[in-house]
Protein backbone atom coordinates (compact mmCIF):
# COMPACT_ATOMS: atom_id res chain seq x y z
CA UNK A 1 0.00 0.00 0.00
CA UNK A 2 1.17 3.49 -0.82
CA UNK A 3 0.18 6.81 0.72
CA UNK A 4 -0.75 9.91 -1.28
CA UNK A 5 0.98 12.76 0.55
CA UNK A 6 0.34 15.55 -1.96
CA UNK A 7 -3.29 15.05 -2.87
CA UNK A 8 -6.24 17.39 -2.53
CA UNK A 9 -6.93 18.99 0.83
CA UNK A 10 -10.00 18.04 2.86
CA UNK A 11 -11.75 15.83 0.30
CA UNK A 12 -15.37 14.93 0.86
CA UNK A 13 -15.46 11.46 2.44
CA UNK A 14 -18.70 9.55 1.90
CA UNK A 15 -17.67 6.38 3.71
CA UNK A 16 -15.11 6.97 6.50
CA UNK A 17 -13.04 3.83 5.99
CA UNK A 18 -9.98 5.62 7.37
CA UNK A 19 -11.46 5.17 10.85
CA UNK A 20 -10.91 1.42 10.58
CA UNK A 21 -7.31 2.08 11.65
CA UNK A 22 -8.61 3.17 15.05
CA UNK A 23 -11.16 0.37 15.62
CA UNK A 24 -10.62 -1.35 18.96
CA UNK A 25 -12.23 -4.18 20.89
CA UNK A 26 -13.62 -4.09 24.43
CA UNK A 27 -10.08 -4.45 25.81
CA UNK A 28 -8.92 -1.41 23.83
CA UNK A 29 -6.85 -3.60 21.50
CA UNK A 30 -6.74 -2.86 17.79
CA UNK A 31 -9.28 -4.99 15.93
CA UNK A 32 -7.38 -5.13 12.66
CA UNK A 33 -3.71 -5.84 12.08
CA UNK A 34 -1.82 -3.00 10.44
CA UNK A 35 0.95 -3.52 7.92
CA UNK A 36 2.66 -0.30 8.97
CA UNK A 37 2.72 1.32 12.39
CA UNK A 38 2.91 4.96 11.29
CA UNK A 39 2.00 6.99 8.19
CA UNK A 40 5.66 7.83 7.66
CA UNK A 41 6.41 4.17 6.98
CA UNK A 42 4.17 4.02 3.91
CA UNK A 43 5.91 4.54 0.57
CA UNK A 44 4.65 7.42 -1.54
CA UNK A 45 1.96 6.11 -3.86
CA UNK A 46 3.60 7.20 -7.10
CA UNK A 47 6.90 5.63 -5.99
CA UNK A 48 5.10 2.35 -5.30
CA UNK A 49 3.59 2.57 -8.79
CA UNK A 50 7.07 3.05 -10.24
CA UNK A 51 8.46 0.08 -8.30
CA UNK A 52 5.65 -2.27 -9.31
CA UNK A 53 5.61 -1.21 -12.95
CA UNK A 54 9.37 -1.48 -13.31
CA UNK A 55 9.20 -5.12 -12.17
CA UNK A 56 6.47 -6.19 -14.62
CA UNK A 57 6.75 -7.54 -18.18
CA UNK A 58 6.24 -4.98 -20.93
CA UNK A 59 2.62 -4.28 -21.87
CA UNK A 60 1.25 -6.54 -19.14
CA UNK A 61 -0.31 -4.27 -16.51
CA UNK A 62 -4.00 -3.42 -16.16
CA UNK A 63 -4.74 -0.57 -13.75
CA UNK A 64 -8.08 -0.23 -11.95
CA UNK A 65 -8.56 3.34 -10.76
CA UNK A 66 -11.32 4.30 -8.34
CA UNK A 67 -11.58 7.65 -6.61
CA UNK A 68 -9.22 10.46 -7.53
CA UNK A 69 -6.35 10.17 -10.04
CA UNK A 70 -3.88 12.14 -7.91
CA UNK A 71 -1.33 9.33 -7.60
CA UNK A 72 -1.57 8.51 -11.29
CA UNK A 73 -0.96 12.17 -12.13
CA UNK A 74 2.12 12.17 -9.93
CA UNK A 75 3.28 8.92 -11.55
CA UNK A 76 3.00 10.39 -15.04
CA UNK A 77 4.95 13.49 -13.95
CA UNK A 78 7.68 11.49 -12.21
CA UNK A 79 11.32 11.55 -13.32
CA UNK A 80 13.88 8.76 -13.67
CA UNK A 81 15.10 7.41 -10.34
CA UNK A 82 16.66 4.38 -8.69
CA UNK A 83 13.61 2.31 -9.60
CA UNK A 84 13.63 2.95 -13.35
CA UNK A 85 15.64 5.01 -15.84
CA UNK A 86 12.34 5.94 -17.53
CA UNK A 87 10.21 8.95 -16.69
CA UNK A 88 6.58 8.38 -15.70
CA UNK A 89 5.03 8.65 -19.15
CA UNK A 90 7.67 6.37 -20.65
CA UNK A 91 7.27 3.82 -17.86
CA UNK A 92 3.49 3.73 -18.23
CA UNK A 93 3.76 3.50 -22.02
CA UNK A 94 6.17 0.55 -21.74
CA UNK A 95 4.52 -1.47 -18.96
CA UNK A 96 0.78 -0.73 -18.98
CA UNK A 97 -1.75 -2.47 -21.20
CA UNK A 98 -4.90 -0.49 -20.27
CA UNK A 99 -6.72 1.31 -17.47
CA UNK A 100 -10.26 1.01 -16.11
CA UNK A 101 -11.48 4.19 -14.41
CA UNK A 102 -14.47 4.87 -12.21
CA UNK A 103 -15.47 8.27 -13.49
CA UNK A 104 -17.09 10.27 -16.23
CA UNK A 105 -20.59 11.29 -17.28
CA UNK A 106 -21.57 10.27 -20.79
CA UNK A 107 -24.68 9.72 -22.91
CA UNK A 108 -26.82 12.81 -23.42
CA UNK A 109 -25.73 14.44 -20.15
CA UNK A 110 -22.95 17.02 -20.08
CA UNK A 111 -22.12 17.63 -16.44
CA UNK A 112 -19.08 17.53 -14.17
CA UNK A 113 -17.89 14.19 -12.85
CA UNK A 114 -17.38 14.09 -9.09
CA UNK A 115 -14.05 12.24 -8.99
CA UNK A 116 -12.42 14.33 -11.71
CA UNK A 117 -13.84 17.63 -10.43
CA UNK A 118 -12.73 17.20 -6.82
CA UNK A 119 -9.13 16.80 -7.98
CA UNK A 120 -9.44 18.86 -11.14
CA UNK A 121 -5.80 20.01 -11.42
CA UNK A 122 -4.55 16.44 -11.03
CA UNK A 123 -7.26 15.14 -13.36
CA UNK A 124 -6.38 17.59 -16.14
CA UNK A 125 -2.71 16.66 -15.86
CA UNK A 126 -3.59 12.95 -15.95
CA UNK A 127 -5.65 13.35 -19.13
CA UNK A 128 -2.92 15.47 -20.69
CA UNK A 129 -0.11 12.97 -20.06
CA UNK A 130 -1.79 9.56 -20.35
CA UNK A 131 -0.33 7.87 -23.49
CA UNK A 132 -2.91 8.05 -26.26
CA UNK A 133 -2.12 4.54 -27.51
CA UNK A 134 -3.20 2.91 -24.22
CA UNK A 135 -6.87 1.99 -23.83
CA UNK A 136 -9.04 3.77 -21.26
CA UNK A 137 -12.35 2.18 -20.24
CA UNK A 138 -14.62 4.37 -18.11
CA UNK A 139 -17.24 3.20 -15.63
CA UNK A 140 -19.48 6.29 -15.42
CA UNK A 141 -21.73 7.15 -12.52
CA UNK A 142 -24.92 6.46 -14.44
CA UNK A 143 -24.01 2.77 -14.73
CA UNK A 144 -23.62 2.26 -10.99
CA UNK A 145 -26.54 4.46 -9.92
CA UNK A 146 -29.20 1.68 -10.11
CA UNK A 147 -27.06 -0.82 -8.20
CA UNK A 148 -27.82 -0.14 -4.54
CA UNK A 149 -26.41 -2.44 -1.87
CA UNK A 150 -28.20 -1.41 1.38
CA UNK A 151 -26.30 -1.24 4.67
CA UNK A 152 -28.37 -3.92 6.36
CA UNK A 153 -27.83 -6.29 3.42
CA UNK A 154 -24.06 -5.74 3.54
CA UNK A 155 -24.01 -6.54 7.27
CA UNK A 156 -26.23 -9.58 6.75
CA UNK A 157 -24.10 -10.94 3.92
CA UNK A 158 -20.97 -10.81 6.07
CA UNK A 159 -22.61 -13.11 8.62
CA UNK A 160 -19.65 -15.46 8.78
CA UNK A 161 -17.53 -13.24 11.05
CA UNK A 162 -18.02 -10.54 13.64
CA UNK A 163 -14.64 -8.92 12.93
CA UNK A 164 -14.58 -7.47 9.43
CA UNK A 165 -13.50 -3.94 8.46
CA UNK A 166 -16.37 -3.25 6.05
CA UNK A 167 -18.92 -4.71 8.47
CA UNK A 168 -17.47 -2.63 11.31
CA UNK A 169 -17.74 0.58 9.29
CA UNK A 170 -21.35 -0.12 8.32
CA UNK A 171 -22.33 -0.99 11.88
CA UNK A 172 -20.66 1.87 13.74
CA UNK A 173 -20.11 4.75 11.33
CA UNK A 174 -22.29 6.90 9.10
CA UNK A 175 -22.23 6.01 5.40
CA UNK A 176 -24.09 8.54 3.28
CA UNK A 177 -23.74 7.32 -0.31
CA UNK A 178 -26.76 5.02 -0.33
CA UNK A 179 -24.23 2.25 -1.06
CA UNK A 180 -24.26 2.71 -4.81
CA UNK A 181 -21.95 0.21 -6.52
CA UNK A 182 -19.89 2.64 -8.61
CA UNK A 183 -16.34 1.59 -7.80
CA UNK A 184 -16.85 -2.20 -7.96
CA UNK A 185 -18.03 -1.94 -11.57
CA UNK A 186 -14.66 -0.59 -12.70
CA UNK A 187 -12.76 -3.21 -10.68
CA UNK A 188 -14.91 -6.11 -11.94
CA UNK A 189 -14.45 -4.92 -15.51
CA UNK A 190 -10.67 -4.76 -15.05
CA UNK A 191 -10.49 -8.23 -13.49
CA UNK A 192 -13.15 -10.15 -15.41
CA UNK A 193 -12.88 -8.42 -18.78
CA UNK A 194 -15.49 -6.87 -21.02
CA UNK A 195 -17.81 -9.83 -21.66
CA UNK A 196 -20.49 -8.94 -19.10
CA UNK A 197 -20.51 -5.27 -20.12
CA UNK A 198 -21.81 -3.38 -23.09
CA UNK A 199 -19.26 -0.77 -24.08
CA UNK A 200 -19.57 2.30 -26.25
CA UNK A 201 -17.90 2.69 -29.61
CA UNK A 202 -14.32 3.89 -29.60
CA UNK A 203 -13.45 7.55 -29.39
CA UNK A 204 -11.52 10.21 -27.53
CA UNK A 205 -12.40 11.74 -24.15
CA UNK A 206 -11.56 15.34 -23.35
CA UNK A 207 -11.77 16.57 -19.76
CA UNK A 208 -12.88 20.19 -19.46
CA UNK A 209 -11.71 22.52 -16.66
CA UNK A 210 -15.19 22.07 -15.13
CA UNK A 211 -14.69 18.30 -14.90
CA UNK A 212 -16.94 17.36 -17.82
CA UNK A 213 -16.00 14.35 -19.94
CA UNK A 214 -16.61 15.09 -23.62
CA UNK A 215 -16.64 12.00 -25.84
CA UNK A 216 -15.88 12.26 -29.55
CA UNK A 217 -16.43 9.05 -31.57
CA UNK A 218 -13.45 7.85 -33.60
CA UNK A 219 -12.58 4.24 -34.55
CA UNK A 220 -8.94 5.06 -33.78
CA UNK A 221 -9.71 6.46 -30.32
CA UNK A 222 -8.36 4.89 -27.14
CA UNK A 223 -11.48 5.45 -25.03
CA UNK A 224 -14.68 3.51 -24.42
CA UNK A 225 -17.21 3.67 -21.61
CA UNK A 226 -19.66 1.26 -20.02
CA UNK A 227 -23.31 1.65 -21.04
CA UNK A 228 -26.06 1.35 -18.42
CA UNK A 229 -27.61 -2.12 -18.19
CA UNK A 230 -31.27 -3.04 -17.91
CA UNK A 231 -32.95 -4.22 -14.71
CA UNK A 232 -31.96 -7.85 -15.26
CA UNK A 233 -28.30 -6.92 -15.81
CA UNK A 234 -28.21 -4.72 -12.71
CA UNK A 235 -29.75 -7.48 -10.61
CA UNK A 236 -27.26 -10.05 -11.92
CA UNK A 237 -24.22 -7.87 -11.26
CA UNK A 238 -25.43 -6.92 -7.78
CA UNK A 239 -25.85 -10.61 -6.96
CA UNK A 240 -22.29 -11.19 -8.17
CA UNK A 241 -21.00 -8.43 -5.87
CA UNK A 242 -22.98 -9.86 -2.94
CA UNK A 243 -21.59 -13.32 -3.64
CA UNK A 244 -18.06 -12.01 -3.17
CA UNK A 245 -19.00 -10.75 0.30
CA UNK A 246 -20.80 -13.97 1.23
CA UNK A 247 -18.08 -16.32 -0.01
CA UNK A 248 -15.26 -14.15 1.43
Amino acid sequence: MGLERRGIKDPKVFIPYHNVAYARDEDAQLLFKQTYKAPGEYPEAYKLYRKILAEQPDGSVTIASVGFVTSLAHLLQSVPDELSPLNGVELVRKKVKNIYLMGGVFGEAVEPDYNFTQAIDFSLKFFELWPKELDMIFSPGEVGDPLRYPDDQVISDIWWTECHPIKWVYEYLQCDTGQKMWDPLAVINAVEGDDIYTLSERGWVELTPRGETIFTPDPKGNCRYQLPGDEVWCDTVLKYIRLMAIQH
